[in-house]
């Protein structure tokens, strides 16, 4: 009977043992278990922090990117304006010095035929007056003196 005792309480304490190696065990995978799940959900808070970091520089340059081709744009439409207002303006004095040109052009034009004109004119009196003063004196006066007419008589055939 001893020996049966002893038997039962070495195998009592073998089963001790036994649980207390499985109870470890089984605290210690638990352990790693929840040391693995920490580290999964560390590495998840960490990929997500970082996913999110590059979603809002991405945003951040996508906004600035589009602010840049904006204000391109805008710089773009005033260049534009200007070289339009340059090149109003450059047709508008261009046609003004044109209209200023022909119209003084004309002037000169008219003036100057208008001083032909009337130098003709005067010419014709002068070349009337020369040949009247030529016929009187070339050809009346020596009739006249001729047929012994006097000066008055003369003036009256005239």
């Amino acid at each position: 009977m001893v020996y049966l005792r002893y038997d039962i309480c070495n195998q009592r304490g073998v089963v001790v043992v036994v649980v207390v190696v499985v109870v470890v065990v089984v605290v210690v995978m638990v352990e790693i278990v929840v040391v693995v799940v920490v580290v999964v959900v560390v590495l998840v808070v960490v990929v997500v922090a970082v996913v999110v970091v590059v979603v809002v520089v991405v945003v951040v340059v996508v906004i600035l990117v589009v602010v840049v081709v904006v204000l391109v744009e805008v710089a773009v439409v005033v260049v534009m304006v200007v070289v339009i207002l340059v090149v109003v303006v450059v047709v508008v004095v261009v046609v003004v010095v044109v209209v200023v040109v022909v119209v003084v052009a004309v002037v000169v034009v008219v003036v100057v035929v208008v001083v032909l004109v009337v130098m003709v004119e005067v010419v014709g009196v002068v070349v009337a007056v020369v040949a009247a003063v030529v016929v009187v004196v070339v050809v009346l006066l020596p009739l006249s003196n001729r047929h012994g007419l006097s000066a008055h008589m003369v003036q009256e055939n005239i």
